[in-house]
């Protein structure tokens, strides 16, 4: 089952375990060059489960400045799609007060089981970060996989307690005339300490999903309640230049003609190339 709410990218969940903000993440370096690669395993209701891969590439033009291509492949079920991604950010303001852009683009397609399917999403936002501390995001995401489309728009607000302890709250309303029919409220928890790192997270809300490889095949499902969570833990490797994170996911999507449980994990490594980065 493909949720048309969550978009998600692999080379996105790669760099999931830092903070939000680009100032925040940027490495010391004016230049910096990283490959992410990644896989995934999951288990659905009612199939045989599926599994995927992508690889990216993330340069940091200067300490502001980040661009990253990428490419994905995924199979669930009866189904199976691929795109390529393209994404960058840009950061600036003095130190207290920082303003980044950013955007995001995946094109692609894919079957479906009986038949082809396109996948396209788009993603623009800004994101606030004030006394170095608190932060405000405003995104619009537009979807158009298969036979959902429509735009979503987030409201987000992020705290960074200490250094070693951050939370965010986030709000997704789509809008306009689509079929996503999705209202979305999510949490998350991020602990920094010395060699590892930690996240966990929560959503919960209605979702439109398009089901794909099932049953159910092609049929949009309206009113589906939707309940996730996940965690995942970071450990750098210093001596190899590089990252090695794991996430596990759980998602359940029911109403009352369907309900569908979904578990992932997804294994993540990142290492740098080329420069002396962090």
């Amino acid at each position: 089952m493909m949720a048309a709410s969550k978009g998600v990218c692999r080379v996105a969940a790669a760099v999931a375990l830092v903070p939000w903000t680009v100032s925040h993440a940027a490495p010391p370096s004016t230049v910096d060059d990283r490959i992410a690669l990644s896989a995934n395993g999951e288990s659905l209701t009612g199939t045989n489960g599926g599994k995927g891969g992508s690889f990216g590439w993330l340069h940091n033009f200067d300490a502001d400045t980040l661009a990253g291509l990428g490419g994905e492949y995924q199979s669930l079920a009866n189904a199976h799609w691929a795109f390529g991604s393209v994404n960058g950010a840009y950061t600036f303001g003095p130190g207290d007060e920082r303003y980044s852009l950013y955007g995001e683009a995946h094109e692609g397609g894919g079957n479906n089981g009986t038949r082809h399917m396109h996948y396209h999403s788009e993603a623009f936002g800004t994101i606030g970060t004030f006394d170095r501390r608190l932060s405000l995001q405003l995104e619009a995401k537009h979807f158009d996989i298969d036979t959902v489309s429509g735009y979503l728009p987030k409201l987000g607000v992020q705290y960074l307690w200490n250094p070693h302890v951050q939370t965010a709250l986030s709000y997704s309303y789509s809008v306009g005339n689509n079929n996503l029919g999705t209202r979305l409220a999510a949490g998350r928890l991020d602990i920094f300490e010395a060699g590892i790192n930690f996240l966990g997270g929560f959503s919960f809300g209605q979702a439109t999903a398009n089901v794909v490889g099932t049953n159910l095949s092609n049929l949009n499902v309206p009113g589906l309640r939707l309940s996730e969570g996940y965690v995942g833990a970071k450990w750098p490797l210093p001596l190899a230049r590089s990252e090695l994170s794991v996430i596990l996911d759980y998602q359940d999507l029911h109403s009352r003609l369907v309900e569908s449980r979904r578990y992932q994990a997804t294994l993540n490594y990142i290492f740098h190339v080329g420069h002396q980065g962090t």
